[in-house]
């Protein structure tokens, strides 16, 4: 329960958050917060993350919609203990979630962060929570993965 929780207040900030910048940014297209360094910044998407693979909507509805699945499949078979991995997939499906819901809806996706002091491309609240959820899915496998699964044999054992 406590994972829904994550995943819905997450996904909710993206929406509500998205929301404001068509309502607030689009008019105006930017508002510097700190003069060349971050600014917000209306930004239709049709790529992946960080505007890469330009207008593949279809592709990405479908890609994000497999790797959900897959994502669900994963998380009721193999990794049910770890809290880490849990977690990891509340904040990758939540901004996954965020980002298709404006697929689908919008054509595009909606972003707004803009950290111009390192030129960096515009982003928004599920694009850092994918990123976040998968560096953390990577540690999982990378440090915690035998020991989750060997607890999980030895119990299956007994």
């Amino acid at each position: 329960m406590f994972y829904i929780v994550i995943f819905a207040v997450i996904f909710a900030a993206d929406m509500w958050t998205k929301f404001l910048a068509v309502e607030k940014l689009l008019p105006i297209g930017t508002l510097p917060l700190w003069e060349n360094v971050f600014h917000l910044t209306y930004v239709e998407n049709r790529g992946a993350a960080f505007g890469m693979l330009q207008n593949g909507r279809i592709f990405f509805i479908v890609a994000t919609v497999v790797v959900l699945v897959l994502a669900a499949i994963v998380l009721r078979k193999y990794y049910k203990e770890s809290q880490l991995f849990k977690l990891a997939l509340a904040f990758f499906t939540a901004g996954a979630v965020g980002n298709l819901v404006d697929r689908i809806f919008r054509g595009y996706v909606v972003d707004f962060l803009d950290f111009r002091l390192i030129n960096f491309p515009v982003f928004n609240i599920a694009d850092i929570f994918v990123c976040i959820g998968a560096i953390l899915i990577a540690v999982f496998i990378l440090f915690f993965e035998d020991a989750s699964c060997k607890k999980e044999s030895e119990e299956n054992e007994a």
